[in-house]
């Protein structure tokens, strides 16, 4: 348990943090799937749409310090993979 002051206050700061950067990750899930909705459907204008939307989220994301850097690449890679696979 936290005894000085400064523990206390770390551990709201930290709680905070973990709500903010939480719903930070969970509007990056969202953003993933509307592409991957899109190419489900197979409508690759709207994959293109979604992908455009979804890149900057994703750097966002990686700016914030909620996603490594690689990891948004690989995601950002797979789904323009995805979308230019799509006929």
């Amino acid at each position: 348990m936290a005894n000085t002051p400064q523990a206390k206050k770390r551990i709201r700061r930290n709680a905070r943090r973990a709500d903010i950067n939480g719903a930070r990750v969970g509007r990056i899930r969202t953003f993933i799937k509307k592409v991957e909705a899109a190419l489900a459907s197979g409508d690759k204008a709207a994959a293109t749409t979604a992908l455009a939307a979804a890149q900057p989220e994703l750097q966002r994301g990686v700016a914030k310090g909620v996603l490594h850097k690689n990891t948004a690449s690989r995601k950002f890679s797979r789904l323009t993979k995805a979308v230019t696979t799509l006929a």
